[in-house]
């Protein structure tokens, strides 16, 4: 899926967290009080890093009747099109269904 969107040649790395870093990551580069579901911070032209919360993600998944593999697949997803430089909007939601699908997994939005 990363390679789908970002390119054969981006150097990725995903950390798997909990609410705790989440949190601390997201108060200390972004100066927000909350744990997030992913992060993203572009390292430099083709290399990121991801942080993805897999607590809230199994709480989201619950909430909204999926299963977790389908939501942290979206969220996986929706860190890289950030990592892509792209914002929230139609041209990142349509990619991320576009890549959902090609890896068998419907929009879970």
């Amino acid at each position: 899926m990363a390679r789908v969107v970002l390119g054969r040649h981006y150097e990725l790395s995903l950390v798997v967290c909990g609410d705790t870093l989440s949190r601390r990551m997201n108060k200390k580069y972004r100066k927000k009080a909350y744990a997030p579901n992913v992060l993203s911070f572009p390292l430099a032209k083709n290399e990121g890093e991801i942080f993805l919360n897999l607590r809230k993600a199994e709480r989201e998944a619950k909430v909204f009747r999926l299963a977790v593999r389908s939501r942290i697949a979206h969220l996986f997803v929706h860190g890289c099109c950030h990592l892509k430089g792209l914002p929230h909007g139609k041209h990142m939601d349509s990619l991320e269904k576009a890549v959902l699908k090609r890896f068998g997994f419907r929009d879970t939005g």
